[in-house]
């Protein structure tokens, strides 16, 4: 790296990441709220509700911050603590203010429509209360999160030069998009799986399209799947299928290149790292996922890909 500051590389780097780990918080609030709004079967309703959003709690990483202030993960508890406590380091008031930061930090290194997608998204996002909030609907306000995160990202795609900027930008996305999907998709299918009796129902079925919504691949799914939902085929898009932009394949496929084109001494580790995991979606087969087991294939990959996030960090990041 010759061209770019540690810590410009550092606040473009997190400013992607925070706005991508917001639109993914929303996504991970809409899917938990389809999928309480579905029907129990064969399971207590109250005890399925507390445990989709105790899930919401465990995968964001903040079920310890959340239980010291409230004793039980209720809809309205969660989705307030998720959205806009400005003290839950991992809210989406959080992430946007954040982000805005470090966009404010490197505000010459970005084009006018990317400070004012950000910038705009802050202001009125900051002068939300919860009153306003659920007035306003919460999918309605996690379809607008989402909305203003593929403003932005749509912003720097067509506006950047394609520099070092450039490259770091995009690679706090991938990295931050990787480490999502992976756990949206490890909710659904470890810590919300159905009873027994349930695998198969119309309630699967459901809330596996609900999965497949929060991500927004359900009419992709039926394009690249000519057959009914299964949790086979949503688990092979969203880890193997490189040609979804949110699968692990792609978005380690895209970190790699993103490696590559950053380049220098100082990042040999972190192209090994991601040309390992690169190999091993490349190369891996859903039938020995499943073998193995789903779950402890997400939690490798959220742990192989820790590792390299803090690899890039160590080895670009650190500020000079």
């Amino acid at each position: 790296m010759t061209t770019i500051l540690s810590r410009s590389a550092d606040h473009l780097y997190w400013m992607a990441r925070q706005v991508e780990r917001a639109e993914n918080t929303a996504r991970i609030l809409d899917v938990s709220n389809r999928m309480a709004l579905l029907p129990a079967m064969g399971t207590n309703r109250v005890e399925a509700e507390g445990s989709e959003w105790d899930a919401v709690l465990q995968i964001t990483g903040g079920a310890e911050l959340f239980y010291e202030r409230v004793p039980k993960a209720t809809p309205q508890a969660v989705i307030r603590f998720m959205t806009l406590d400005a003290e839950n380091p991992s809210s989406i008031y959080s992430t946007i203010r954040a982000a805005r930061e470090n966009a404010r930090a490197e505000r010459v290194a970005l084009t006018t429509e990317m400070w004012e997608a950000l910038n705009s998204t802050w202001l009125e996002l900051s002068s939300l209360t919860p009153a306003r909030l659920a007035s306003r609907g919460h999918r309605n306000f996690f379809d607008w999160i989402k909305e203003r995160s593929h403003l932005f990202r749509g912003a720097a795609v067509a506006t950047m030069l394609r520099d070092e900027r450039y490259h770091f930008l995009r690679l706090g996305t991938f990295m931050e998009r990787a480490d999502n999907t992976a756990r949206i998709l490890d909710v659904k299918y470890h810590i919300l799986l159905p009873d027994e009796v349930e695998v198969g129902s119309a309630l699967d079925y459901m809330q596996w399209g609900a999965l497949l919504r929060s991500v927004s691949a359900y009419r992709t799914y039926h394009h690249a799947y000519k057959e009914t939902i299964t949790p086979a085929h949503v688990a092979e898009m969203l880890i193997f299928n490189d040609a979804f932009p949110r699968s692990l394949h792609s978005c380690v496929n895209d970190t790699l290149e993103m490696l590559d084109a950053i380049g220098g001494p100082r990042g040999a580790e972190a192209r090994r790292l991601a040309g390992e995991l690169h190999a091993r979606l490349h190369f891996g087969k859903i039938e020995a996922v499943f073998a193995h087991g789903l779950h402890e294939f997400l939690t490798d990959f959220i742990t192989s890909n820790n590792a390299l996030g803090n690899e890039i960090q160590s080895a670009y990041l650190v500020a000079e």
